[in-house]
């Protein structure tokens, strides 16, 4: 108890937690954690199943839209697709390991700038056909061990979010923009937010310069050069 507030219905994070922790069914948690936070509130049973309800008839599509894309990913990848990606890296003479990161992270840079941050992502790019066309490229050289594989799947992981993180700044409809805009507007500074999208262009080249540096050496350490 803070000052007549009751902070017994934090109860739920501690729920979900421990529920997360001991990795239980996730839906069982988030509804376990959801009953102890309204049992503590005191809610009663209606109460706490129309806001159950509510939320479930407010999200009952993001499972779709989650679900779908993958679905979609996985049967491509059954038939072949991570195998047609090595085999189209290996046609190509110039390709490398430095090359294809660099490349895909400035594609995902300023794809996200443009506002198509969905275009690509973890879970239907990266896995199914970059990093296999990533460890192509790299067994050109040499054959890499377990953990060189490892580090190149995370750098291929690091490079689609590098890009997404700092290109999505530079497009103006982006959540973070308008929260920049209203809360400098709060502070008495009433910036434009075309301003606030425009100043994220040079964090953005300094992003791509430095994590291309780092690939690069990756890449150089890959190959047993550095």
């Amino acid at each position: 108890m803070i000052h007549g507030v009751s902070l017994l219905p934090l109860i739920g994070i501690g729920v979900l937690i421990g529920g997360f922790l001991l990795r239980l069914n996730p839906m069982l948690v988030v509804l376990a954690g959801t009953l102890a936070t309204g049992i503590a509130a005191h809610f009663d049973a209606g109460h706490l199943l129309a806001a159950i309800g509510s939320g479930f008839v407010e999200t009952r599509n993001l499972s779709l839209v989650l679900v779908l894309p993958l679905a979609v990913v996985a049967l491509l990848e059954r038939h072949g697709l991570r195998e047609a990606a090595q085999r189209i890296i290996a046609a190509i003479p110039g390709a490398s390991v430095a090359r294809l990161l660099v490349t895909y992270l400035g594609v995902r840079e300023v794809t996200a700038a443009l506002g198509l941050s969905a275009l690509f992502g973890q879970a239907v790019t990266v896995r199914p056909w970059f990093a296999p066309m990533a460890q192509a490229a790299a067994e050109r050289d040499r054959a890499p061990s377990e953990e060189e594989k490892q580090r190149l799947r995370a750098q291929c992981a690091a490079a689609d979010n590098v890009g997404l993180f700092f290109g999505e700044d530079i497009f103006v409809a982006f959540g973070a923009v308008a929260l920049m805009h209203e809360v400098l507007k709060s502070l008495g500074y009433d910036i434009a937010p075309m301003r606030i999208a425009l100043w994220a262009i040079p964090t953005a080249l300094c992003a791509f310069v430095i994590h291309a540096v780092r690939v690069i050496r990756f890449a150089r350490r890959l190959q047993g050069r550095a």
